[in-house]
């Protein structure tokens, strides 16, 4: 009976870890659908950045836009702003 009994324990304990690999805590269908999740939020993530590089960039082309169209403005209009002064040197 003595011989039995050791076996049937490393059965008993295999069964166990067997089912905890299938349904339990950490399982096979557990950590795929968790992998899953993580693949949706990454292309999710990935959507949010292009939307922020290109939202950067139109930023970008209005400020530098703004730029050119004040240089312009002083340079062949004359423009001044507010409490500046304009001083013109002819050659």
């Amino acid at each position: 009976m003595g011989n039995r009994i050791i076996p049937a324990i490393l059965v008993l304990l295999l069964v166990l870890f067997h089912a905890q690999l299938w349904i339990g805590r950490g399982s096979v269908s557990t950590v795929h659908e968790m992998q899953q999740r993580l693949d949706e939020q990454i292309a999710k993530n990935v959507q949010a950045q292009a939307k922020n590089d290109e939202l950067a960039a139109e930023v970008r082309d209005l400020q530098e836009g703004l730029q050119m169209v004040e240089e312009k403005a002083r340079t062949e209009l004359g423009m001044v702003k507010p409490n500046e002064i304009f001083v013109q040197i002819s050659k």
